[in-house]
C-alpha cells in the first residue's frame, strides 16, 4: 500500500472510532478493538463500485451476432448501500435487450449491476445507470430494467415497514415504444 493510501486508511480509521465515541461507545472495549478497520475494510469493499470502470469489466466482450430475439439475464442478487442513510438495501435485477448484431457475454451483466450497487446510491439512479450502460455499449434496439429490492432505511427505521418491496424500471429504445416486447419481458420475470 502506498503513502497515501496507508493516510487515508488511517484518518477512515480514526473516523470510525470518533464515531463509535458519539454513538456512547468505548472504544477500549474488548469487543470493538478492531472495529474500525473492520468497517473501514467493509466500507470500501461494499462501495468498490466507484473503482470500477464498465469498459475494463466488458474487456471487448462484445461480439457481433445473427440474433435478434431477446436476451434476458434475470434474479440478479443486487446488494447497495442508500446513499440517503447509509443502510443497505437487496434484492433482484432483471436485464433484456434486443440486440442489434451484438450481443455481450453473459457474465459481464452482472458485473455491470455491480459496478452501478456498490456505490452509494438510491434505486432509481441504480436502475437507469444499469440500462444506460448496456444501451450505451451494446446499442441495441431496445433495453428493460426492473429491480425489486427491500430497504433497510424503511424496515429498521423510519415507517418500520417489514415486507414493503420497491419496484424500479427503465425501458429504452423498443422496450418503452412497443408494449408487446415490454409485456414479453414482464411476463418472463414474473
Amino acid at each position: 500500500m502506498n503513502k497515501k493510501a496507508v493516510a487515508a486508511r488511517d484518518v477512515f480509521i480514526d473516523l470510525v472510532q470518533q464515531m463509535l465515541v458519539e454513538l456512547g461507545e468505548d472504544i477500549g472495549r474488548e469487543g470493538l478493538a478492531r472495529t474500525p478497520e473492520r468497517v473501514a475494510a467493509s466500507l470500501r469493499f461494499l462501495t468498490r463500485g466507484y473503482r470500477l470502470d464498465v469498459d475494463q469489466i466488458i474487456n471487448n466482450a462484445i461480439y457481433k451476432a445473427d440474433y435478434d430475439e431477446m436476451v434476458i439475464v434475470k434474479d440478479i442478487e443486487v446488494y447497495s448501500l442508500c446513499e440517503h442513510h447509509l443502510l443497505p438495501f437487496y434484492g433482484k435485477c432483471h436485464i433484456a435487450y434486443l440486440p442489434n448484431n451484438t450481443i455481450i457475454g453473459l457474465s459481464k451483466v452482472p458485473r455491470i449491476v455491480d459496478v452501478f450497487s456498490r456505490r452509494l446510491q438510491v434505486q432509481e439512479r441504480l436502475t437507469t445507470d444499469v440500462a444506460s450502460a448496456i444501451e450505451k455499449h451494446l446499442e441495441p434496439k431496445g433495453v428493460g430494467v426492473v429491480i425489486e429490492a427491500f430497504h433497510l432505511c424503511m424496515m429498521m427505521r423510519g415507517v418500520q415497514k417489514q415486507n414493503s418491496k420497491t419496484v424500479t424500471s427503465c425501458m429504452l429504445g423498443r422496450f418503452k415504444s412497443d408494449s408487446k416486447t415490454r409485456s414479453e419481458f414482464l411476463d418472463f420475470i414474473k
